[in-house]
């Protein structure tokens, strides 16, 4: 999967790190083969601006400073990364780097890649972060800044692309991910060893957008039928065609002697397809309409 393993690096480094850190650059790091961000020995760096030249220009060097600073070593880093995997419940996937240079026992599925590039795009400094075309930071080397542009070039040649990472090795060959945002709707595209992946991923985003639109299910305010309920938020969801009918809801009440009932929330509505919960909305309470007055 070559350096798509960066985003897998970038969200443990993001949830368990701090972007103000002031990471040292160790020799080890500094001397890492493949794409470079020319970090020296000894260097420090702020872990938010690694994290950029990560993303941005795919940096071993900046993967093996960020595992070592973040997970202590490179080996506490992997298994950090191993970990999210298991709880991601990516089951086609092994990480034995953070850069994603070719090793034995180092995988994963295109699947398993979309699954954890929607998970991650949750999150907003790595959202932030790959959608960024430039991007300078402190040299401390030279007279002048870095400054990293974006290698995504699906950020300049798509209308709505807002990430997230490009990769190659030789025996991974291309691969690419790429997301895009329309109407509110944010979709993902995976492609593993393919000699066309531009082309390929505005045709795969332009079916994706055209065959899935989203669809709303529920308002906010809607009322809940046979509940004195209403809905707190709009719930929307791409059904392919048929899947609409086979949606199911069920409602999940608070406990009367709960805070938070006190205060008006009643519990959630959790809609199911296929046997598979995909949404939810919470509820509050519909005050009850006070009686008429007399000759009224």
């Amino acid at each position: 999967i070559a350096s798509l393993t960066k985003i897998m690096t970038a969200i443990v480094a993001i949830e368990n790190g701090r972007l103000s850190d002031t990471v040292t650059v160790s020799r080890r790091a500094a001397g890492k083969e493949g794409s470079s961000l020319y970090l020296k020995a000894g260097e420090k760096i702020k872990l938010e601006n690694l994290l950029y030249g990560l993303m941005l220009r795919s940096g071993n060097d900046a993967a093996e400073a960020i595992a070592e600073h973040v997970g202590g070593s490179l080996e506490g880093f992997v298994f950090l990364m191993n970990r999210k995997a298991e709880e991601l419940g990516l089951s086609h996937s092994h990480f034995a780097n953070p850069h994603g240079l070719d090793q034995p026992g180092h995988y994963s599925s295109a699947n398993d890649l979309a699954a954890l590039t929607a998970y991650a795009l949750r999150n907003e400094a790595f959202r932030t972060i790959v959608k960024t075309k430039v991007r300078t930071a402190p040299n401390p080397h030279e007279q002048w800044d870095y400054k990293w542009v974006n290698k995504n070039k699906m950020l300049s040649m798509y209308y709505g692309a807002d990430g997230v990472k490009t990769g190659y090795t030789k025996l991974a060959l291309r691969c690419l991910v790429t997301s895009a945002t329309r109407g509110g709707q944010q979709l993902v595209a995976v492609t593993l060893n393919d000699r066309d992946d531009w082309a390929d991923h505005r045709r795969m985003l332009d079916y994706g957008f055209a065959r899935y639109p989203l669809q709303r299910v529920v308002a906010k305010g809607d009322p809940v039928s046979g509940y004195p309920f209403a809905s707190l938020g709009d719930f929307r969801y791409p059904f392919a065609a048929g899947e609409r009918d086979k949606l199911e809801s069920k409602l999940a009440p608070l406990d009367p002697s709960s805070v938070e009932y006190r205060f008006g929330y009643r519990g959630k509505m959790i809609f199911r397809l296929n046997g598979k919960d995909i949404g939810a909305v919470g509820l509050k309470a519909i005050p009850a309409e006070p009686p008429a007055a007399a000759g009224e």
